[in-house]
């Protein structure tokens, strides 16, 4: 197993309801950033509140910490955590089989492997606390999922390592702490190029499908604030928040 990184804590349990809602009952007294890992979760969730399939064997994690940021730079660690993701799995599968679907998956083959979920807290100008809910389909295929933009698949259905979640976890806590580090010392365009040389269809027609409308367009870039965007009849459009399809 990897070394665990210096100045991160670490929280291992057997069953919780989801490590975002654990995360979010420890943040106020976290002084440290930390790793919490449920071996099962009763009741996890992914964004815009969907359930989020976690079968024993897959990575259900969540990290939280107080990264005395704007909101604004606190959603940006959703581009941090992306990074380090597609970093901890080139580990166990080809790097050319994996590709990062914005705002938030990673995909492997083609197939959604990872999910990152983002939820913070504070008031003003400054969060908190933030929380990086990551899970990682490692050797299950969740089943019955509603409504998937992309199928799942997992790390051992594609052929990768069979890896245990709390080894995989110390890869995935040393790259983003590398990540984390990138991001203190160069700033969010950093990691934005390291974001976009991996992504998923850039320069190919998608369609981003919002709560309002749906726009199809050419993927240009994400901007300096990683919003998408799209090269459409109506000229270039920067959207904030979209389910994209392709």
């Amino acid at each position: 197993m990897d070394q665990w990184p210096a100045g991160v804590a670490r929280v291992i349990l057997d069953s919780v309801d989801s490590t975002m809602s654990e995360a979010a009952r420890r943040a106020a007294q976290v002084t440290t950033p930390t790793w919490i890992m449920a071996q099962s979760q009763t009741a996890a969730r992914g964004r815009r509140g969907r359930a989020w399939m976690t079968p024993a064997g897959n990575l259900n994690a969540t990290l939280v910490f107080k990264p005395q940021a704007s909101p604004s730079e606190a959603a940006q660690r959703s581009f941090v955590a992306a990074n380090a993701l597609f970093q901890a799995l080139s580990i166990y599968v080809p790097v050319e089989a994996l590709a990062l679907k914005w705002p938030n998956d990673v995909l492997l083959k083609g197939g959604k492997v990872a999910g990152i979920l983002l939820e913070s807290s504070g008031q003003g100008g400054c969060v908190d606390w933030l929380s990086i809910g990551i899970g990682v389909n490692l050797r299950h295929t969740p089943e019955a999922v509603q409504d998937a933009t992309f199928a799942p698949t997992s790390l051992k259905a594609a052929g990768g390592w069979d890896v245990e979640p709390i080894d995989f976890l110390a890869t995935l806590a040393n790259a983003y702490a590398a990540q984390e580090a990138l991001y203190m010392t160069k700033g969010f365009g950093h990691i934005r190029e390291s974001w976009l040389k991996n992504a998923a269809r850039l320069g190919e027609i998608i369609t981003a499908r919002t709560s309002q409308t749906e726009i199809t367009g050419i993927f240009d870039t994400i901007d300096e604030n990683g919003n998408l965007v799209l090269i459409t009849g109506a000229g270039r459009q920067a959207i904030p928040a979209a389910d994209v399809y392709f």
